[in-house]
């Protein structure tokens, strides 16, 4: 796989002081001198300066964001909204996103952006644990830290790369001449890689959130949320579990997040996006300048008066404005519309601050609590905790202003759970395309959507194909079923 595995140690080098460099140009969460001139891996984890730099240097590129492009990880938000039931696409001559948007996505097209940024951090947290576990000089308080933090971020691109993609390789080593010609890996097998990490995570990361020198806590009233603590490792984990079916893990996981209530709590809805709210798990800083200087999710989505066009060229679909109850007050909060030649368009207005000169003032959401409850609620239903469901389901009910629900047995409980997470978690990180396909519900919901998009359905396209340019690679790695 070209994107992961074609790799010299020049270049092992190379994307270590690209990590480390671009730090240093980030005056925001950190504020580090340039690492030592030769960074490698023998010596980057010498120091616990330029042993955390590298970490931070993957959430500062992660969370990178131009608001149109499919160049960076958090544009998964609008390209699988798009592969849903989420975004209408108003210029169809957009050949970027026309693909997902009408379900026609093939392995030549740009699809293969997320598995080729994907598993370049995954090398990067390989490289990490194996330059940490090596290490002998950093303080043993960072260096466990971070650890923790590179197998939480090893076990967060494998999650969405096996959603994506299905089976996939696995690759724990940085050993390229060896991972160059690895098949693809079961998918149960690489969740229990993904449990695995996320366990160990969370045994090793702090529980207060940290500053850029991988040891200081915060003030909790000041905390910045963009360093993974063991709240994290334990959301992730919790959502892990749920996907496999593992109920009563997902329950606990999610109870010890939900019962933090020092840490965590459901404001307002305006304020849940905010940065460093008190709903936020973990986000990621936005790093840009200008009208870069807040969220992309905000510079693409937030339409202008003048109507969807250019750069602002998707607004949410009837399927998502139509899902909202009456008086929800999700659909008065998180979305807006403009008008625009006669015509009315919706959309996502979670994040408000759009492409415009601002301060920071919204963070990138990645992990927030509202989904915690959710997950909580669809595990009790599954193991028959009808009225413990219910308080959870009710709890984010309630928050949007909406009554008890109705549901009152598994069945109904989990239908109920499903549209619950509709319209919490419309328009973030491919939840909804994510969830149609673990609920089996992705034929029965697209056979209907994709032809009013102008494309066909057929059950394969739940997946996305593997780039060509990898298969051409590796001649060890198969396309996925139905692909040519």
């Amino acid at each position: 796989m070209k994107s992961f595995y074609k790799v010299s140690k020049i270049k092992i080098t190379l994307c270590i002081l690209f990590f480390s460099m671009s730090i240093s140009g980030c005056k925001k969460f950190v504020e580090v001198p340039a690492p030592i001139t030769s960074t490698n891996a023998a010596n980057v984890y010498t120091s616990d300066l330029t042993a955390a730099a590298v970490l931070t240097g993957i959430y500062t590129n992660i969370s990178f964001q131009d608001g149109n492009s499919y160049a960076d990880i958090t544009s998964l938000s609008s390209f699988a909204a798009l592969s849903a039931d989420e975004l209408t696409l108003y210029e169809q001559t957009n050949t970027t996103y026309l693909p997902f948007y009408i379900n026609n996505i093939t392995s030549l097209t740009s699809t293969g952006v997320f598995w080729t940024i994907f598993y370049p951090y995954i090398f990067i947290a390989n490289s990490a644990i194996e330059g940490l576990n090596n290490s002998t000089g950093l303080t043993p308080a960072v260096k466990q830290q971070l650890l923790g933090e590179a197998r939480f971020v090893r076990a967060f691109c494998y999650f969405y790369l096996v959603n994506l993609y299905g089976d996939i390789p696995l690759v724990v080593s940085s050993n390229y001449k060896k991972n160059s010609l690895l098949i693809r890996t079961p998918a149960s097998l690489v969740y229990q890689q993904i449990i695995t990490d996320l366990i160990d995570a969370k045994n090793l990361l702090s529980t207060n959130y940290l500053q850029s020198d991988a040891l200081t806590p915060y003030p909790i009233s000041s905390a910045q949320r963009v360093r993974p603590t063991k709240w994290a490792a334990a959301a992730l984990l919790a959502r892990a579990y749920l996907f496999i079916g593992d109920y009563p893990d997902a329950e606990s996981m999610a109870d010890s997040v939900i019962m933090n209530g020092s840490l965590y709590s459901l404001g307002r809805l305006n304020t849940a996006f905010l940065e460093n709210s008190s709903e936020t798990i973990w986000s990621l800083q936005p790093t840009g300048t200008g009208a870069q200087s807040n969220t992309g999710d905000g510079a693409l989505f937030v339409l202008p008066s003048t109507g969807p066009g250019g750069m602002h060229t998707v607004y949410l679909s009837n399927s998502v404005v139509n899902s909202f109850e009456l008086n929800d007050q999700r659909r008065t909060n998180w979305v807006d519309s403009v008008i625009a030649g006669g015509i009315t368009y919706y959309y996502a207005y979670k994040y408000k601050i759009g492409a415009v000169d601002a301060t920071t003032q919204e963070y990138i959401m990645v992990l927030r609590l509202a989904e915690q409850y959710l997950i909580r609620a669809e595990a009790r239903a599954q193991q028959n905790k009808i009225g413990g469901a219910q308080a959870d389901l009710d709890t984010i009910r309630a928050r949007a202003g909406l009554s008890i629900t109705e549901a009152n047995e598994k069945t109904s409980l989990l239908t109920a759970i499903l549209h619950e997470r509709q319209v919490e978690l419309f328009t973030e990180w491919g939840h909804r395309w994510i969830d149609l396909k673990r609920t089996n519900k992705i034929n029965e919901i697209m056979t209907i959507v994709t032809p009013t998009k102008g494309g066909s359905w057929s059950s394969f396209k739940s997946l996305y194909p593997v780039p060509q340019s990898e298969i051409n690679f590796d001649p060890n790695l198969k396309q996925n079923n139905g692909y040519p």
